[in-house]
């Protein structure tokens, strides 16, 4: 993505919405720090939305999964505890 400086995006900006629109973003700088970024509406960089129970099925729990959570509770417990838990 190429970087404009501010007065050059400020002489060109009708030719840089036109290349916008088109599909050509680009970075408006101040002293060569970049401090804008141009691009076409809907074209947005916001994370994709999450899709709930896509991966329903791929994965799958241990029959004895409450044994073993309740073991991990007490380790945990004797590991913030120092001493046995019961």
């Amino acid at each position: 993505m190429r970087t404009i400086n501010i007065h050059a995006a400020k002489t060109h900006l009708s030719r840089l919405i036109e290349e916008v629109a088109a599909g050509e973003p680009f970075v408006i700088a101040k002293a060569g720090k970049p401090m804008a970024q141009v691009i076409p509406i809907g074209a947005s960089k916001s994370k994709p939305k999450k899709r709930i129970g896509f991966m329903k099925g791929m994965y799958t729990l241990p029959d004895n999964f409450e044994e073993i959570d309740r073991q991990l509770d007490k380790e945990i417990e004797e590991l913030f505890l120092g001493r046995d838990a019961e």
